[in-house]
């Protein structure tokens, strides 16, 4: 669960701080979501196959296949959320802070 947790964090993070990164280099605030998801897609992607692939050579042990298991598919539903769901929420969450922001100025 901390290997899991900890991938999935600094997925996270790095998806959000490449927007942000974009969004102060002067990119439109709704460009930048897309270009971080489409550019960080790739790393997020084999990083959660690499897990994966060290994962499943510990299946055949008979202790840790439990293990093994809940690591591999934990990966692959946190990786797919992670490229759909963190770009999403941000942009809602943000976005409407932005425009706030933007209306009180």
């Amino acid at each position: 669960m901390i290997a899991l947790a900890g991938i999935i964090v600094r997925n996270s993070i790095l998806l959000v701080d490449f927007i942000n990164q974009q969004v102060r280099a002067g990119v439109d605030f709704a460009q930048a979501v897309i270009e971080a998801a489409a550019v960080r897609a790739k790393p997020i992607a084999l990083t959660g196959l690499a897990a994966m692939a060290g994962a499943f050579f510990i299946l055949d042990d008979p202790i840790l296949s439990g293990l093994a298991v809940s690591l591999i598919f934990g990966l692959l539903v946190s990786t797919v959320l992670t490229l759909i769901l963190i770009p999403v929420v941000y942009f809602g969450v943000m976005g409407k802070r932005l425009e706030k922001i933007r209306r009180s100025e």
